[in-house]
């Protein structure tokens, strides 16, 4: 029996990794990574020499016909991606719905299996420092660039859960621009767990302002939560 392992891993602090995945991460056979350059440095910092290889958005079709050839050799693999949980707004997903589709019948037997690892993630730790109502809230991923982006925000404006999505350095006073026309409270959860990691809540005008008179500030990776 083989099994397909998806592994959370640090968002930032290398530290931020369960036992367990670092057990797993030494005993598969094969870890694809988002980037192997990424990787390795975690495999660096926990003695950890297995091959890797990598996997992302851009791998083609022949790339995932090697990995399901794996698979059904019977090798145990890993998949990483470069921060956090694999297929949460990751390509990972489309991997893992592959090989169900591929090996359907070796799952209902019990011969191949897919296992979380579960671990860090943005999400998660972003809902957790910002004392919102997380009873209820709806995860967006990454907002798009252009097409269905104001449908998007007029879902935001209308809600009454807690809306929470990812955001670029690129885009962050783009978005808190048109999060300005509403009147809810918003939180940005900056570099989380990494050295410049900061949370900043209120209007979404006044963590604009603080974000236009302190340039820095815009640096670094977004999770954004609007709430009532």
């Amino acid at each position: 029996m083989s099994t397909f392992y998806i592994v959370a891993t640090p968002i930032g602090n290398l530290e931020d990794i369960t036992l367990r995945a670092l057990r797993i991460l030494k005993e598969v056979d094969l870890v694809l990574c988002e980037d192997t350059r990424v990787t390795k440095r975690l495999f660096k910092k926990h003695s950890i020499s297995t091959a890797s290889m990598s996997y992302h958005a851009q791998s083609g079709e022949a790339k995932v016909d090697l990995i399901l050839e794996k698979i059904s050799e019977g090798k145990n693999i890993a998949l990483v991606t470069d921060a956090g949980t694999p297929g949460i707004s990751d390509p990972g997903s489309v991997l893992v719905s592959k090989v169900r589709e591929q090996f359907k019948d070796q799952l209902l037997l019990g011969e191949l299996k897919i296992v979380s690892i579960p671990g860090a993630s943005a999400l998660t730790s972003a809902l957790s420092i910002s004392g919102v109502p997380t009873h209820e809230f709806i995860f967006l991923g990454f907002m798009p660039h252009k097409k269905g982006r104001e449908t998007l925000f007029k879902e935001i404006a209308e809600s009454e859960r807690t809306m929470v999505f990812y955001e670029s350095t690129h885009r962050i006073l783009k978005t808190l621009e048109s999060l300005k026309k509403m009147n809810k409270k918003t939180t940005i959860a900056r570099e989380l767990t990494k050295i410049y990691e900061e949370v900043l809540q209120g209007s979404a005008e006044e963590i604009l302002k603080m974000l236009t008179d302190t340039p820095e500030k815009q640096k670094g990776e977004f999770v954004v939560i609007v709430s009532n």
